[in-house]
């Protein structure tokens, strides 16, 4: 349960020293605690004359595998004629071994001034991609199920985060029959320099500016939203050049009573600008995603299913097929209450060309002659809301 207190009981000191009167203030606490047996197989294919394959193998107690563990604080104050005031701060935790709790705030840390106009946000927040196509996951991009969309743009020059720190962020109003929209800017906060010196000057980078926006109509059993997004995720001042990541989302729900149905397509394509184009650029990478998707109320219980796919395009100057990985995701969650319910999943994802993604656990073994073909996978556990 979400516990709310006012503010001249829990900011007493404060208030005192700034003598203000802020009868409308409350605090809330927040929370999940997500605790799952985990367990995934990586299988990779031996081309040698010796046949057969390698998998490797691991069980586990993790958390977050339903729901992200964390910790939160928000809080709000009314100043009247329609406006507001608002933060919000929310820490990762990981209950499975108690490493990691409140010593950073890396899920959100925001501040907000709200009004008829809407809301400008500013902190560490969601990219409006990311939001895109988080929605439209039955497994909201967690444990097993995890659809590839996100999954496949980890690890390489396509990786994009899912959040952006330095972030100023504007949210139309909510009374708009129906559409919504955000924008968002992240500043690099590096230091520029008008011209190549030795040594350079300190922290002379773009890299961690994003630019982001998403709009979308939500009215009765209908949701869709398109997102776009850029993301500086390199560069090097004394050789000219700078590394992006472009993002393209489009996602839709439609709710049928006993049925909601969700589908997405999403876009991403690493470049290279150069100052001065070198002989052999480094050529563009994309990757197209794509994820259905289906839950079915079953009594006090939901039944969960996604098939997601992966194709990536390296632009290479050969004939070789495309690296690609699909996957399928079942899952039943029961709910014991409004805040606590018990989960299972299974999974199975294929790998085919030369891709390597998996469901979770250890990394293929690779080497010469063996090949990443299968993960698969699954999650029980519990999770519990307060």
């Amino acid at each position: 349960m979400k516990k709310k207190l006012t503010a001249q009981a829990t900011l007493a000191l404060a208030l005192a020293a700034s003598g203000a009167a802020h009868a409308q203030s409350k605090l809330t606490i927040f929370g999940v605690l997500d605790a799952s047996i985990t367990s995934t197989t990586n299988r990779a294919q031996d081309l040698s004359p010796r046949g057969g394959s390698v998998a490797l193998s691991r069980t586990e107690l993790a958390n977050s595998r339903s729901a992200s563990s964390r910790l939160g604080f928000s809080g709000q104050e009314d100043l009247g004629g329609g406006m507001a005031a608002a933060f919000w701060l929310e820490a990762p935790v990981t209950n499975d071994d108690g490493a990691t709790s409140i010593a950073t705030f890396s899920r959100r840390s925001t501040l907000s001034l709200l009004g008829p106009f809407g809301e400008l946000r500013v902190g560490r927040d969601y990219v409006p991609v990311f939001v895109n196509d988080v929605l439209v996951d039955p497994f909201s991009f967690n444990g097993a199920g995890a659809a590839l969309t996100f999954i496949a743009n980890t690890g390489s020059r396509l990786d994009r985060a899912s959040r952006a720190s330095n972030s100023i962020g504007y949210f139309l109003p909510p009374n708009l029959g129906g559409f919504y929209g955000q924008a968002m800017y992240a500043l690099h906060e590096g230091t520029k320099q008008t011209q190549w010196t030795t040594p350079p000057a300190p922290n002379s980078t773009r890299t961690g500016r994003h630019i982001g926006a998403r709009i979308g109509y939500a009215q009765g059993p209908l949701d869709i939203g398109i997102a776009i997004g850029r993301s500086t995720t390199g560069d090097d001042y004394a050789a000219g050049t700078t590394d992006e990541v472009q993002l393209a989302s489009l996602g839709l729900s439609y709710d049928f009573n006993f049925a909601k149905f969700y589908a997405g397509v999403n876009r991403s394509k690493a470049s290279r600008d150069y100052a001065k184009t070198p002989v052999s650029p480094l050529p563009d990478a994309t990757l197209n995603s794509a994820v259905v998707g289906v839950t079915v109320p079953v009594g006090v219980g939901v039944i969960r299913a996604t098939y997601s796919r992966a194709v990536y395009d390296d632009h290479l100057p050969d004939n070789r097929p495309d690296p690609q990985a699909s996957k399928f995701a079942l899952g039943y969650m029961h709910h014991l209450s409004k805040r606590t319910a018990l989960y299972a999943t299974v999974a199975r994802l294929r790998n085919k060309n030369g891709a390597a993604l998996t469901i979770g656990g250890p990394a293929f073994m690779r080497s010469a002659s063996l090949v990443p073909t299968t993960s698969t996978g699954y999650d029980i556990g519990i999770r519990h809301a307060f």
